[in-house]
């Protein structure tokens, strides 16, 4: 019974030195709030902006086809642009039309046209222009007119001036006819970056009691 009562304090020494080590779990790093999704920023692009625009095609009273309601062809020269951001890109196509068309004609009379801005299409959608553009020839002759008066002769009607000629390329200038409301979005915010906290190592609460050594008990002699 001595014997098995040495083995039972030695286990409960054991599982005590056991039961006072503490394991600590390793530190969470702190919670990240939510990105908040980007906004849509809201700016207009305002009357009167200046559109510098170049014609597409080739305008001449050279040939008598101008006529007065004839659509003419242009397209944007430079991006518009609106907080840093373009709005209407560089060769946005434009419209306008013509307005006056005279062709040159006896008596040296010059070749001339007139037309006005219309709208340019961006997205599908067509801005409003304001402005306009003309051209006129060289009247011809030197004083024709007086001249035939002045020799009782028709000279002058025999003499013709030049046409009103516009070459593909030449720069026009219009304005922003409304203002256009414009919708586009902010930049998003940049990602907030996180820095990982190193996991804890496990440490014991309290060092472990020693184990004390089973002392031997003497036998004892059975009574007589």
């Amino acid at each position: 019974m001595v014997l098995v009562y040495a083995a039972a304090a030695a286990l409960l020494l054991v599982g005590g030195a056991a039961g006072a080590q503490t394991v600590a779990t390793p530190a969470q790093p702190a919670a990240v709030a939510p990105i908040a999704a980007p906004v849509t920023g809201q700016a207009v692009l305002r009357t009167g902006t200046e559109v510098p625009l170049k014609l597409t095609e080739e305008l001449t009273t050279k040939g008598k086809k101008l006529k007065i309601g004839q659509r003419v062809h242009l397209e944007t020269a430079e991006p518009l642009l609106v907080q840093g951001t373009t709005v209407v890109p560089a060769g946005t196509p434009a419209v306008g039309e013509l307005t006056e068309v005279r062709n040159k004609g006896m008596w040296g009379k010059s070749g001339h046209f007139a037309a006005r801005l219309l709208y340019l299409t961006v997205d599908g959608r067509q801005v409003r222009l304001s402005g306009g553009f003309d051209d006129k020839g060289t009247a011809g002759g030197i004083g024709a007119t007086a001249v035939s008066a002045l020799v009782f002769l028709p000279a002058g009607f025999f003499m013709t001036g030049t046409s009103a000629h516009l070459a593909v390329g030449t720069p026009v200038k219009g304005f922003v006819d409304e203002d256009v409301p414009l919708a586009f979005a902010a930049a998003a915010p940049a990602p907030l970056a996180v820095t990982p906290v190193a996991a804890t190592p496990i440490v014991a609460a309290a060092a472990a009691a020693p184990v004390a050594a089973a002392v031997p008990v003497a036998a004892v002699a059975p009574a007589k």
